[in-house]
């Protein structure tokens, strides 16, 4: 069973998953970062491959995203970084990329590499719906990947039905149809929105995205979904003590205790 199904089948609560961008702020630290956040209790990790056009993200991936590329990420070094990751990691890991990048590697030599590495999905924010449905989910389901998508206050209730009959894994729900970034609550409208998706009572488990940045956050997307994801306050964790020379395990150390202590 692919371990996004495992996790979400153990009936865990609360769960907590993080996202930082593969080669920021060190370009060689991204197996650093992942292997202390497990061993901090988190409980799957979004890796992010930079793009020079994140549209989807806020100012914070926006820069952690150039300083990568200026540091010489790609993805064949990812998958390079990522060969041996599955000696010690255990927990659920996913890809977070743009279509451009991917299409440019080749969306099945893209698989081929995920499974060889151990990556259980991919979460490409600009891939339309009807185009995983027509050209990509057979490739996916040969490869065992999960291609989760994202639903916002904006789709449409038979949407996300026919994403939720079509898809497995789990559903990403953002908090609003905005950028990325990190808010300090939310308001009543999107409390109202979460509820309402949780009261659709989808095959899905949801995962909530985009602005969950401290304990209120945190708890809020929690009493309407599986956990949350934290992005944009981490990245900026990782930029406050980053060694420009090399991934340092215990600056890495520091950090993921900082975002636990940040969200409980």
């Amino acid at each position: 069973m692919n371990r996004i199904n495992q996790l979400f089948n153990s009936d865990k609560k609360d769960i907590l998953s993080i996202y930082f961008c593969a080669g920021d702020p060190t370009l060689e630290g991204t197996a650093h970062v992942i292997r202390t956040l497990e061993k901090n209790g988190v409980d799957m990790i979004e890796i992010g491959i930079p793009f020079s056009d994140p549209m989807a993200d806020g100012i914070v991936i926006q820069n952690a995203a150039a300083q990568a590329l200026h540091n010489g990420m790609s993805l064949k070094l990812l998958f390079e970084q990522l060969r041996d990751i599955r000696k010690d990691v255990k927990i659920p890991l996913i890809l977070m990329g743009y279509l451009n990048p991917i299409m440019q590697f080749g969306f099945e030599n893209f698989c081929r590499r995920c499974v060889e590495c151990g990556i259980d999905g991919v979460i490409i924010p600009d891939l339309p719906f009807r185009d995983y449905q027509e050209q990509y989910r057979i490739i996916a389901e040969r490869y065992g990947i999960k291609v989760i998508m994202l639903i916002t206050p904006e789709t449409s209730e038979e949407r996300v039905r026919e994403i939720d009959a079509h898809t497995d894994g789990f559903i990403y729900m953002v908090s609003s149809a905005a950028t990325t970034g990190a808010q300090q609550d939310f308001n009543e409208q999107k409390r109202a929105y979460f509820k309402k998706i949780e009261n659709m009572h989808l095959n899905n488990p949801l995962m909530v995205g985009f602005g969950i940045s401290n304990k209120a956050t945190f708890q809020a997307a929690c009493e309407h979904a599986s956990g949350a994801i934290i992005g944009s306050r981490f990245v900026t964790l990782l930029e406050e003590e980053k060694d420009p020379e090399k991934a340092d395990p215990e600056t890495d150390e520091k950090r993921a205790g900082k975002i636990r202590k940040v969200i409980l």
